[in-house]
């Protein structure tokens, strides 16, 4: 079973990968093709903690599976925009 601290542990690395990912979506916006190994980094910062809350999920309670299921529909749809903006 997950601990709240662990599952908050885990939240907050992954606001802290959405951050990272927002400040290089802007800065790939601006500067286009300039930042691409950056970029992909973002990317596949996201693209971990995604797979870490489907792991995670595994061993929640209801609520817990419930603020990890949240977060990773914010991820997705970052990773989605990350995504577009590439074309």
């Amino acid at each position: 079973m997950a601990t709240r601290q662990s599952v908050n542990e885990y939240l907050q690395r992954c606001n802290e990968a959405m951050k990272y990912a927002r400040e290089q979506c802007k800065t790939g916006a601006q500067q286009e093709h300039y930042n691409e190994t950056e970029y992909t980094k973002a990317l596949q910062g996201l693209e971990n903690a995604v797979n870490d809350i489907n792991h995670l999920s595994l061993s929640a309670n209801d609520q817990q599976q419930d603020q990890l299921y949240r977060m990773r529909l914010q991820l997705q749809a970052l990773q989605n925009e990350m995504i577009l903006l590439r074309h």
